[in-house]
C-alpha cells in the first residue's frame, strides 16, 4: 500500500466534494449533509491556507489520488493532538488510517519535533478505537460527551510517547 502524506490543493476540492455526498463519511466526521458547493469551497480554500502555529492539516494520498487528510492541532512544544478523516467510507478497515497516522507522526517528530501525541475519539467509533490502540496509544481517561454518528457519545482520550522505532 503506497501510502504518503502531503501539503493539500485546490486542486483536491473535487475529491472533497465526493466526499461531502458520501452520508456516511459525513455522519462519522461531523460534516453538515448536503452543504453548498460554495460553501464547501470556501472552507477548503481556509484548510489549504492555514497559517496556524498551532494547527496542520496534510492530505493522504494513496495511489496518486487524495483519500483523506490528517491533523495536527494543540500544537504547543513537543505535543500535539492527532485526528484523521478517510474521504471514502468504502476505504475504511482496509490499513490507510493507521498507516497514515504512523506517516503524520514520522512527519511530526522530525519536522516539527513532537514527541507526545494525543487522540480523543468516540466511545461508539470501535474502529478508530481499535486502530489507535493497534498503534500503541493507550486510553488515558474518559472525559466529554460529544453528537456521533447522531447519538451522544463518552469521548476517549487516547496518549502516545513517540519513539522513531514504531
Amino acid at each position: 500500500m503506497n501510502i504518503k502524506i502531503r501539503p493539500l490543493s485546490i486542486d483536491d476540492f473535487k475529491r472533497v466534494l465526493n466526499w461531502s455526498m458520501d452520508n456516511t463519511f459525513c455522519s462519522a466526521n461531523g460534516w453538515e449533509q448536503n452543504r453548498s458547493e460554495e460553501e464547501l469551497y470556501s472552507w477548503w480554500l481556509h484548510c489549504i491556507n492555514n497559517e496556524s502555529d498551532s494547527f496542520i492539516r496534510m492530505g493522504i494520498e494513496m495511489e496518486g489520488r487524495l483519500v483523506g487528510y490528517t491533523d495536527l492541532a494543540c500544537m504547543k512544544d513537543n505535543v500535539a493532538e492527532l485526528g484523521i478523516a478517510i474521504g471514502e467510507s468504502s476505504l475504511w478497515g482496509k490499513g490507510i488510517g493507521s498507516n497514515s497516522i504512523l506517516c503524520m507522526m514520522d512527519y511530526a517528530c522530525k519536522k516539527l519535533g513532537i514527541t507526545v501525541f494525543n487522540a480523543e475519539i468516540h466511545e461508539a467509533n470501535i474502529r478508530s478505537r481499535k486502530m489507535f490502540e493497534k498503534i500503541g496509544f493507550k486510553e488515558i481517561s474518559r472525559n466529554g460527551v460529544e453528537e456521533y454518528l447522531g447519538i451522544e457519545n463518552l469521548l476517549i482520550q487516547y496518549r502516545l510517547f513517540y519513539s522513531e522505532n514504531i
